[in-house]
């Protein structure tokens, strides 16, 4: 029988360097908070429980991970790392494996951390360690002369010698809960900092004769944490630079991975091109041969195969079927969903509405609340009036109509297949199938009428 994954997250941290109200965990990465990202590498492990620890921000972090699978632990004065994992404890199972992961350090990969469990598992203690060319400010990991781990030294309380060695402490530790409780149990803080070190128990261990198991991660990037704006830009550039690299490796074409933001989940199918400087949030699909030009703002939609996004336009919540064409500079919003074949030009707002198979609305107009058939041709400058200043009301556009330039839909209205409503027309009656309407006033010329001009200014 395997033993039970607890996974213990420290989020307590107030964070000063930060120089912001916000908890430094809430800060975000990829339009995450740092601590999600942390959540979802321990829900990889598929663990019994998570424990997040917290302190600063009052009920900030709590609301925020309202809807986390997570039990929150409060830290009520921060005294030390020890300390930290101690006020989770109480929930852990004493037959649990504990894992010790940090919020703000949010891009350790799962398969990095699988080792350490395992280890914990299986009776050690297990670090995760890491050898920098530079190692100052981290904890050295002080091993004997056959390569054993024998203690953690942080860097204000280490000697010169010490401080010479490049293996360091990362933070992220394994262990059996009930050794770990025991550990805890017997910290002391008489140290420079005078706080609870977690990482003293490496001395218990070693002298209880517990196996020390040390693993690293592949990249450095894993074990770097948040204590500033600078390092959270640094991390969010490492973090959209591997989704970059992931995406090209699966066939995606990025005219400038340096200039990609993917702040959620992209699928994209085969032959996919996106050009510089795109953003994609929340959950985002790019079918076989999808184009998306520069400048696009994409969010938690389905984009057809072969469908051309042109530059500079808006999406959001949005289904697009296959071989449309978008923008340039056009801007679905919620509930808007083209079919195939559709065009959707500059400076055209489609919001919860559909439109058919092949329709056209290619020009300076607004389209909202309605259904447009196959077919339909929507001249420039038309809108559709959906809103009566308290209520929306639905417009209904059958197949192959003709709606002429700068004309008004009065909703609500249903325009029959085949109609043609004539360009300037305020329509505010249903228009009969097949048939020509049109309703605009009537051209007056007025003779001898002179236009009036500019006063001279006094003194000009």
């Amino acid at each position: 029988m395997s033993t039970p994954l607890e996974i213990v997250i420290l989020a307590a941290g107030k964070g000063t360097r930060m120089r912001s109200a916000l908890p430094k965990v809430l800060h975000e990465l990829a339009g995450q908070p740092l601590v999600t990202h942390v959540i979802r590498a321990a829900q990889a492990l598929a663990p019994r429980a998570i424990h997040v620890v917290y302190g600063h921000g009052g009920d900030l972090l709590p609301q925020r991970l309202a809807a986390e699978p997570v039990r929150l632990a409060l830290q009520a004065e921060q005294k030390g790392t020890g300390h930290a994992v101690a006020q989770a404890m109480p929930a852990v199972g004493r037959d649990a494996t504990v894992l010790v992961l940090y919020g703000d350090v949010p891009l350790t990969r799962v398969d990095t951390l699988r080792p350490l469990t395992e280890a914990a598992a299986a009776g050690r203690l297990a670090l995760l360690t890491a050898n920098l060319a530079d190692p100052s400010g981290y904890g050295r990991i002080v091993r004997d002369a056959a390569a054993r781990v024998r203690a953690i030294v942080e860097h204000k309380d280490a000697t010169a010698d010490q401080r010479a060695i490049g293996e360091i402490n990362t933070g992220i530790l394994a262990a059996p809960a009930a050794m770990l409780q025991q550990w805890l149990g017997r910290l002391q803080n008489s140290n420079a900092q005078g706080e609870y070190y977690l990482t003293d128990i490496v001395a218990m261990a070693v002298a209880e004769g517990i196996e020390v198991a040390a693993s690293q991660p592949q990249a450095e990037w894993e074990i770097l944490g948040v204590n500033s704006k600078t390092q959270l830009a640094e991390l969010e550039r490492i973090h959209q630079r591997n989704r970059a690299q992931a995406l090209m490796e699966q066939g995606v074409t990025l005219m400038d991975p340096a200039r990609l933001d993917v702040r959620g989940t992209l699928h994209c199918g085969q032959d996919v091109v996106i050009d510089v400087n795109c953003v994609f949030e929340g959950e985002v699909t790019l079918e076989d041969g999808a184009r998306i030009g520069p400048n696009n703002h994409i969010r938690n939609c389905r984009i057809g195969a072969g469908t051309l996004v042109h530059a500079n336009c808006v999406l959001e919540d949005a289904v697009v079927g296959p071989d449309c064409r978008i923008g340039p500079f056009a801007r679905l919003r919620p509930g808007a969903e083209l079919a195939a074949q559709a065009h959707v030009g500059n400076f055209v707002e489609i919001k919860k509405s559909r439109i058919g198979t092949g329709s056209k609305v290619n020009h300076l107009s607004y389209v909202g609340d309605s259904e447009v058939g196959s077919g339909v041709n929507i001249g420039a400058g038309t809108i559709t009036c959906n809103y009566d200043g308290a209520n929306k009301h639905q417009t209904i556009i059958g197949d192959n109509a003709f709606i002429g330039s700068n004309t008004a839909l009065v909703a609500p209205l249903t325009v029959g297949a085949g109609a043609t409503i004539g360009a300037g027309t305020t329509l505010n009656k249903d228009a009969p199938a097949g048939e020509l309407t049109v309703a605009r006033a009537k051209a007056v010329s007025i003779r001898g009428w002179k236009r009036p001009q500019k006063k001279p200014k006094p003194g000009g």
